[in-house]
């Protein structure tokens, strides 16, 4: 009895294996929006962890964490770069010392302003590429499995 395994199973996982799917295609998204998103210094995560702090009144760590599927370990360290461009302060929460406000400088909101179109541009090409499948149908399915 042989103990290696047949190469069947490999093919088997590289043709079926939904989350290697579903990562190769992350890899070549995230790679499309930072290539939009370059020219305003943006990489993809970076525009979705400014976007998620333009609210009317700024978040504390959790619910940020939460929409981009962070532990607040990952989210401290991806704020870092940002804090240091100006484009994020972070401060106590004014009714709960011990909480931290994200807050999303003018210089924060004019990136986004900027990079806003390119966003935009990459989105539409992405729906493009998906058609002729229903790109919502694809966000509501990806959404259930988070």
């Amino acid at each position: 009895m042989s103990r290696r395994l047949a190469f069947n199973a490999t093919l088997q996982v590289r043709d079926t294996c939904l989350c290697l799917h579903v990562q190769r295609a992350g890899r070549a998204l995230a790679r499309h929006y930072d290539e939009a998103l370059r020219p305003f210094g943006l990489t993809n995560g970076q525009f979705s962890l400014l976007m998620s702090l333009n609210r009317p009144e700024p978040p504390t760590f959790a619910p940020v964490a939460e929409i981009l599927a962070m532990d607040r370990t990952t989210l401290t360290a991806a704020l870092k770069p940002l804090q240091r461009r100006g484009l994020v302060r972070i401060e106590p929460h004014p009714k709960d010392r011990r909480a931290r406000c994200l807050i999303l400088t003018d210089d924060g909101h004019a990136a986004l302003i900027a990079a806003l179109p390119a966003w935009h541009e990459a989105q539409a090409r992405v729906d493009r590429l998906l058609a002729p499948a229903d790109p919502q149908a694809l966000r509501d399915a990806l959404k259930r499995l988070s």
